[in-house]
């Protein structure tokens, strides 16, 4: 049989080739509810529900549906039905409003007769829960209610969680699709399917119960009705996209042998994936003594047999979806469990017609399924659907995965750059330039930059306690901090090592607005004051703020233009350095503080998401006359580093302390008199100093790089943590952490490259920071 117009998608039935596996035990889905979002989801008779408020004051509202009406018949115990109608409720909804009403069609139900009940409430714990059995087979929708948080209050939406037991012994559910689905395809566990693909439509392969591999095998449709084979191509691919494994962004892409794109990557929720190994075949299981043993690459030689062009083989080269293949130290290439959990998925956007072929991975016999292999679904949808690109982040490794977001600042800046990068979970741009962010940089340094900086995380800290929390987790005195002020702090953990640095905001008595980079910051607060029984909310409040930073010497000018505040409030010309006020821009409420991140005088604006485009229109507007200019994460790397001022993952980790980040000033004086988390350690650490961050001057116009080793002879003393090519001072500097005995400036040191001897890069020490180190600039208007 030859591919032509005339052949038709196969169903599962037709083109699988091993029997139905299945598993019994107890099984639990997970999922959540976006603050001031609705969701949807089916439940089975015996199943147990539980509903968590994690972050603590957060209004649910739950409604049980039979299959035919709605009533009580699915949670007897849902008795208090206290909530207003569904219908009422959705009309709230903000996010998942769409999908749920889609569930609902297919019920012939009154939206306006149905009632459910209030769980939770203003008052209610962080973590609070409640649990429902679930008596007959239905439809369960909960919503989070929330309207939209001014800046300058502290009422935000927050996640509502779902976990549902299944008990019996049927196969778990798939997740809901994403739309409606042109196939729906239960591939079983280690058997292989075949389907046909249309350009334009999406491809979503779904990892059920999670810990499931899923080869994926995809050829050009139009040269198999030539008779050519012409597949995936890893080495293509790696070669082309200049990564391990193609994600979604601007390297997206899987590649045939001709270097024609076949599939684009529009969405991952687990990003880890083999891309270079072969599926599992005959011979690997025949050398670990299981002759005969079911296998991927048998399987898709059986459900692409139908087609002529398509030649079997001994081992099929797939892309390996959820595989956990790595390459150690040693040039080894090892395995361990999939990093996929339960509806975890990757979505494919076909970019030509294929055929394509998804397996279920049949191997039992090591740690690459789990040890016991499951269903895979595959679901094509419409090329009229509208999926926007992402990849899944969480804040734990239990959390519920959220895929990268666009900011309510990005359409505006979309339209100036295609470069954005995946930026702690949000789209932010790199670079406005066509080569370097040079323009950019002394955009910056001379006149005035935008740039987007919403992926900073914000948590409300609110509630009689509130103060007691956050003066027990930050290095600062934190009672010192009067209203209006912002103050730099560090937070450690029990051993001195740092979690994150960040901002914190004093809004009033009893409320605080912690600003970080890390989601984890969040639940560690909220762990801490369980432990220490303080009654107090830690509640997120970051995808109801959304910031820009207006950087440079001509953002007071801009900004005094367009910028109205209340009497009781400072003006723009009045703010002074590490303060902030409320007001409004273009009419719509603002907090403005001034803080920053470049060593330039500059602020941050931070407003709702829907307020977003209004306020750049307003900033960008007003800017024209002084020379304003966008400004990407690459131009912000340059002029940090060259500013002295850190970054988490690079300049300081855990095993960090703020003496050794070289932010040892954040490190209240009175830590006897004034104990806080990691003030035992901190004392004991500074009195016993093991390293200290200094700045280097490359004496070479050689590329620096972060982890490079630093020597003083055959001895490593040190390494480098961040580098760039300064513009304003001529030369290529670093930041790095040392030995505090070899730290003195002007000491000769060396940066190693190849293994770190064969080549050496010479450099001098000298003190943070590389520019403006007594911080004028920042606290004033730089002189013209």
């Amino acid at each position: 049989m030859s591919l032509d117009s005339e052949t038709r998608p196969r169903t599962l039935s037709e083109a699988t080739s091993s029997p139905t596996t299945s598993h019994a035990g107890k099984r639990i889905r997970r999922t959540r509810v976006a603050g001031g979002g609705c969701l949807a989801f089916g439940v089975r008779e015996g199943d147990k529900l539980t509903v968590i408020d994690p972050e603590g004051a957060q209004l649910g509202l739950l409604y049980a549906l039979s299959e035919t009406e709605g009533g009580q018949a699915v949670i007897p115990s849902l008795t208090h039905l206290d909530a207003p109608t569904l219908e009422e409720a959705l009309d709230e909804a903000l996010e998942g409003r769409a999908a749920t009403e889609h569930a609902l069609g297919s019920r012939n139900v009154d939206k306006g007769e149905i009632r459910g009940s209030r769980l939770f409430g203003p008052d209610s714990a962080p973590g609070s829960k409640v649990q429902f059995e679930i008596k007959a087979t239905g439809l369960c929708v909960l919503v989070a209610p929330g309207s939209a948080m001014a800046p300058d209050e502290q009422n935000t939406p927050t996640d509502l969680l779902i976990e549902i037991e299944q008990t019996t012994d049927e196969r778990l559910d798939a997740p809901p699709p994403l739309a409606e689905p042109k196939m729906d395809l239960r591939v079983d566990a280690a058997t292989a399917a075949s389907y046909e693909v249309k350009a334009g439509d999406y491809i979503q392969i779904v990892d059920v119960e999670g810990r499931q591999c899923s080869d994926f095998l995809a050829f050009d449709a139009e040269a198999l009705k030539r008779g050519i084979e012409n597949g995936l191509d890893a080495t293509t691919t790696h070669t082309l996209m200049g990564s391990a494994a193609p994600g979604p962004g601007l390297h997206s892409k899987y590649y045939d042998q001709t270097q024609k794109p076949l599939v684009e990557v529009i969405q991952d929720t687990v990003g880890r994936h083999d891309t270079f190994m072969l599926a599992c075949n005959a011979k690997y299981y025949e050398d670990m003594g299981y002759p005969g043993h079911s296998n991927c690459t048998d399987n898709f030689n059986a459900c692409l047999e139908p087609y002529d062009a398509i030649a079997p083989r001994k081992g099929w080269p797939a892309i390996n979806f959820f595989y956990n293949t790595f390459v150690d130290d040693d040039d080894g290439i090892g395995l361990d469990e999939p990093w996929s959990r339960p509806g975890d998925y990757v979505l494919l956007r076909a970019l030509t017609d294929i055929v394509c072929a998804s397996s279920s991975c049949a191997d039992d016999i090591d740690p690459a399924n789990g040890w016991s292999p499951t269903d895979i679904q595959v679901r094509v949808y419409d090329k009229e659907n509208d999926f926007p690109k992402g990849k899944a982040h969480r804040m734990t490794p239990d959390a519920e995965p959220r895929l990268t977001r666009e900011s309510g600042f990005y359409p505006r800046f979309a339209a100036l750059t295609r470069k954005f990068e995946d930026y702690r979970g949000f789209w932010l741009p790199t670079c406005f330039s066509d080569v370097e962010p040079i323009e950019e940089y002394w955009a910056c340094r001379e006149k005035a930059v935008i740039m987007d900086l919403s992926a900073l995380r914000k948590f409300e800290v609110t509630g009689p306690d509130a103060e007691e929390l956050v003066h027990l987790v930050a290095t600062r005195n934190i009672r010192k901090l009067s209203q209006g002020q912002v103050v730099y702090t560090a937070f450690c953990y029990d051993h001195g090592g740092m979690i994150d640095d960040g901002t914190v905001f004093r809004l009033c008595q009893n409320n605080f607005r912690v600003v970080c980079g890390d989601d984890y910051l969040g639940v560690w607060m909220r762990q801490v004051a369980e432990e220490r029984g303080l009654k107090v909310w830690v509640r997120s409040s970051t995808d109801q703020l959304h910031n820009v930073a207006l950087q440079g010497p001509r953002s007071r000018d801009i900004l005094k233009e367009i910028v109205w505040t209340r009497p009781d409030q400072p003006t723009i010309e009045e703010l002074k350095w590490f303060r902030f006020l409320v007001g409004r821009i273009a009419d719509q409420p603002v907090v403005i503080s001034r803080t920053g991140y470049t060593g330039e005088l500059g602020y941050e604006i931070w407003c709702h998401p829907d307020a977003a485009p209004e306020v750049f229109d307003a900033i960008w507007e007003a800017g024209q006359p002084h020379g304003l200019r966008p400004f990407g994460l690459l131009a912000l790397d340059m002029v940090r580093i060259e500013a002295g001022l850190v970054f988490a993952g690079y300049d300081f980790c855990d095993q960090t302390d703020p003496f050794e980040a070289g932010i040892g000033f954040t490190v209240r004086k009175d830590m006897e008199e004034e104990p806080f988390i990691g003030s035992e350690a901190l004392a004991r650490r500074k009195a016993n100093p093991q390293k200290k961050l200094v700045g280097l001057d490359i004496g070479s116009n050689e590329c620096i790089h972060h982890g490079d080793p630093i020597y003083i002879g055959r001895a490593q003393i040190g390494e480098v943590t961040s580098s760039t090519r300064s513009p304003i001072l001529k030369k290529n500097i670093a930041l790095a952490r040392m030995d505090v005995t070899k730290s003195e400036p002007g000491t000769q040191v060396e940066i190693g490259k190849l293994d770190g001897h064969q080549k050496r890069i010479p450099a001098t020490i000298v003190t943070l920071s590389h520019y403006d180190p007594k911080k004028t600039r920042v606290r004033d208007v730089a002189p013209e």
